[in-house]
């Protein structure tokens, strides 16, 4: 019994609902089908989601909605009708575009149930495209599934109880389609995972179905060990454990959304990548364990758009108390940080930079002041973080020396390095500007000349 989830791109348009149903048909243990919201078309369309937030932009701030709702009806419009499916689902979505106003008066909910539209036409289309071509096959509202979650707008988790729910789904006949991205909570308000939320929708189905695999379909043969944007032809990654994929998911890998793997982690169920557009080819494994077979590193993820706090106070590390009292100031103001590596009398604190604006750096900085007295704070925007993954790392020798040779190689400062917080990867801070030349050097220095001493 397989869980399968299939991405925008999976969802796109009815040749690619096509392509779906075929998957769902070639293989009668894949019972559960998760869909996300149909994705681009092609490289300059828009995503549905992203048509949906400016309707709901519209509609909290009571302004014309009409030509949104019109793209969007087009879009749903266009594969209903090459489908050749009941135009009765059309009416559907169109009462329920024109409805949610009413239904959801509070500005946060209403954008959740907005967006969570998405989702939920892929579930019935494809739902009504199985039926038609002769497999019995269910639309499940995520209520109905028993997706339980928090009271948590655009940033919902799951609640333990509704594992037990869920695992009543093995009961029913036929092929089960859920929509991904939402839930509701115990009191009935619909509300979304963050963006991307359609795969912690597939594991989280996986874990309470206690399935044997959880098969997450995208548009990408297999996860590789490096963005092709930045190394061509990058070699393929067949097999990783939670822990990388975590991480590398964490630091730019888009193929996968970071928060994704933990209830197919803690069920230990396997996860496998696959290819809609190519569903024979191997694809990526994900699992507890993996042999290293002479690979240290798995991988070498990359993003942009971090910034880094810098607080430097002779004796720091005598004083009691000054990294809470440091980080209490941060949840005071309701900036969340992403790593806070230190030295003696030093600590630098990672944001992403969407998650310290202007206005909230100068509060942030004259409270760090005032409050604890440092004889340096300053602030570093336009910062890189890369990350160099993989389960041997902790077990190897050379391994840190060989990335800072690629980046001297490359000709790239480090700004930061941070070991050890991690058995399975390395952080470095770089200038984003830096990034290609860097990244293209560690990938030359890990993958092409493989020169690690064990």
């Amino acid at each position: 019994m397989k869980v399968a989830k299939f991405g925008g791109s999976s969802m796109a348009s009815a040749n690619q609902l096509i392509k779906v149903a075929n998957i769902v048909k070639d293989d009668a243990s894949r019972k559960f089908i998760v869909v996300s919201a149909p994705g681009k078309r092609y490289k300059e369309d828009t995503k549905m989601t992203d048509l949906l937030i400016d309707l709901g932009k519209a509609y909290i701030n009571q302004l014309p909605y009409e030509h949104q709702l019109n793209i969007i009806m087009e879009r749903l419009t266009e594969i209903v009708t090459e489908l050749d499916l009941p135009r009765d689902l059309l009416e559907e979505f169109a009462v329920s575009l024109k409805e949610v106003q009413k239904l959801h008066p509070n500005k946060e909910s209403l954008m959740d149930a907005v967006k969570a539209i998405g989702e939920d036409s892929s579930a019935k289309m494809l739902s009504a495209y199985l039926n038609k071509i002769g497999i019995h096959a269910s639309y499940v509202n995520p209520k109905e599934a028993g997706l339980i979650l928090s009271d948590e707008p655009g940033n919902a988790q799951i609640l333990p109880e509704s594992f037990d729910k869920i695992r009543e789904l093995k009961e029913r006949e036929g092929v089960l389609v859920i929509p991904g991205f939402f839930g509701y909570t115990k009191e009935g308000k619909l509300v979304t995972f963050s963006r991307g939320g359609s795969d912690i929708t597939g594991s989280i189905v996986a874990a309470g179905v206690n399935a044997e695999l959880y098969e997450n379909f995208t548009d990408v043969d297999s996860v590789y060990s490096v963005n092709p944007a930045f190394v061509p032809n990058p070699k393929k990654i067949t097999k990783l454990t939670y822990r990388e994929m975590r991480e590398l998911s964490y630091a730019g890998f888009s193929v996968f959304h970071d928060e994704a793997l933990i209830p197919a982690y803690h069920a230990k169920i396997p996860v496998a990548i696959k290819n809609t557009n190519n569903p024979t080819a191997e694809g990526t494994l994900i699992v507890a364990e993996r042999d290293l077979n002479g690979q240290v590193v798995t991988g070498i993820a990359s993003d942009t758009g971090f910034c880094n706090l810098f607080v430097s106070k002779y004796l720091m590390n005598r004083e009691i108390g000054f990294g809470r009292k440091l980080l209490n100031i941060f949840e005071d103001e309701g900036v969340s940080f992403e790593h806070a590596p230190s030295g003696i009398d030093n600590m630098s604190v990672i944001f992403r930079e969407r998650n310290l604006p202007r206005e909230k750096e100068h509060v942030i900085i004259e409270r760090i002041k005032n409050e604890l007295h440092p004889d340096t704070v300053s602030i570093s925007r336009g910062i890189a973080i890369i990350m160099v993954v993989g389960e041997g790392l902790v077990n190897s020798i050379g391994v840190a020396n060989q990335a800072t040779e690629a980046f001297t190689k490359a000709k790239v400062n480090i700004d930061m390095i941070n070991q050890g917080s991690s058995e399975v990867s390395m952080m470095f801070g770089i200038q984003a500007s830096d990034l290609e030349c860097a990244i293209r050097s560690l990938y030359q220095s890990y993958f092409v000349e493989k020169s690690v001493v064990k």
